[in-house]
């Protein structure tokens, strides 16, 4: 249970304490619902019920519609949303697709399962909605391609939920490695430790009534139920996600990708183990990937290396004339031997601040311009991580050709790049 524990005290703590506040303002009520962005959130168990009240903080925000294919999530929903703001009137729906038909929504938000976040995004794209959607961005890595396609065509706006962004110490962090004062970045650490927890083969398949157990498969393979395969544990099955690596890639992946931006992928090398029980995604994992001039490692403990922050996530920069080791909240930097949090003759603010991770999204959505983790940046940020479990899958390394978006003579790791929807919903 240790991985679910991490993610649940990341929302407390870092996702919260960013993304603003739990009590609506009193002065939301003076904003006329025409000056408001209509949002509606679809999957409210997890973190959907964050979305309910990130987006009921926001003045300039009114929530008008709920989506939950389990019904008792649903009616939580709802309790959340009128404990976060009781003026608030919103229609409940089991099917998204109805959301999607209405007129008066500008946005949704997505907290489904990851095998949904692709399929929705597109379709609200084409019903002319902008889409806040949770990590990962997508279950595979064409999807992210169509996505990006599919947001171009419909000119529509895009923010991924990886709420740290928006956090002060990854833009001091950007802001000193963009500086140049650590050299050249020729080495990136990243780790994310916890094990995933075992769930027990079970012999308890019978749906419960309040669950649409066909739906929330949705374009996923047809599964025997197993409470298990559902709501906060579906992530350690390959069916629907990629365990607490695909999980926690984006959390720390971004910092890498913001601060460097890795470019020239050339090879992919993963090794790990399967996690015991009922699941089948990596127990544990590490992966070597080599970009043009520049190697990243990801692995599933902490390195031992000097100078490095203890905790269960963590990003280590190696430059030429020093490195810096970062996670959430904090930082060290060794340049000469000398260790220090910050720099003094680095300017603080030269790289614009966030106003909020979803005020952002907010803001985004009626200035048309797109927001900071927007969908073109955020794709090439988790391409890696689908190839690396590609890898892990295949049990062997992977070379990849960056240019054409596919690996070399190897049609076996190609068809893991995609996976076809089920016919029933193979909407888009």
């Amino acid at each position: 249970m240790k991985s679910i524990l991490d993610r649940r005290d990341f929302l407390k703590t870092g996702s919260t304490a960013i993304a603003g506040f739990y009590i609506i303002p009193d002065y939301i009520s003076k904003l006329a619902p025409s000056d408001r962005v209509s949002v509606a959130h679809i999957g409210v168990n997890g973190m959907g019920q964050n979305h309910i009240h990130w987006f009921a903080a926001l003045p300039a925000v009114q929530t008008v519609a709920l989506c939950d294919v389990d019904s008792i999530n649903l009616g939580k929903g709802m309790e959340e949303l009128m404990k976060a703001n009781p003026q608030a009137k919103a229609e409940t729906y089991a099917d998204f697709r109805r959301i999607l038909e209405r007129k008066d929504i500008d946005a949704i938000t997505c907290a489904t399962p990851d095998h949904w976040h692709a399929q929705i995004a597109n379709m609200a794209f084409e019903s002319g909605k902008d889409v806040y959607g949770e990590k990962p961005l997508s279950f595979s890595a064409r999807e992210g391609k169509r996505m990006l396609k599919s947001m171009l065509k419909h000119d529509r706006i895009f923010q991924l939920g990886t709420q740290i962004h928006a956090g002060e110490n990854y833009h001091r962090v950007v802001e000193i490695i963009k500086s140049g004062v650590l050299g050249k970045i020729h080495t990136i650490r990243l780790w994310k430790t916890s094990d995933p927890p075992t769930l027990p083969i079970s012999n308890e398949h019978t749906v419960p009534s309040h669950l649409d157990w066909d739906f929330w498969q949705g374009p996923a393979p047809v599964r025997e139920y197993t409470k298990e395969r559902t709501h906060l544990t579906y992530r350690y099955f390959l069916d629907y996600s990629g365990g607490v690596f695909q999980d926690f890639w984006c959390h720390i992946a971004d910092i890498a990708w913001w601060a460097v931006g890795p470019q020239g992928l050339t090879s992919v090398s993963a090794r790990g183990e399967k996690v015991e029980g009922q699941g089948d995604t990596p127990k544990w994992i590490d992966i070597d990937y080599q970009f043009h001039d520049l190697k990243l490692y990801w692995t599933s403990k902490q390195p031992e290396l000097p100078k490095v922050i203890d905790g269960h996530i963590g990003a280590y920069f190696e430059g030429t004339n020093g490195t810096l080791c970062c996670n959430y909240s904090d930082r060290i930097i060794s340049i000469n031997g000398q260790i220090m949090k910050d720099i003094e003759s680095i300017p603080v603010g030269t790289l614009s601040r966030s106003p909020g991770h979803q005020q952002n999204f907010i803001d985004s959505v009626k200035s048309r311009k797109q927001p900071e983790s927007n969908l073109e940046y955020v794709r090439k940020m988790t391409l890696p991580m689908h190839l690396g479990l590609i890898s892990w899958r295949l049990g062997r390394p992977l070379i990849w050709n960056e240019q054409k978006e596919k690996f070399k003579k190897d049609k076996e790791a190609n068809k893991l790049l995609d996976r076809k929807y089920r016919k029933e919903y193979d909407w888009i």
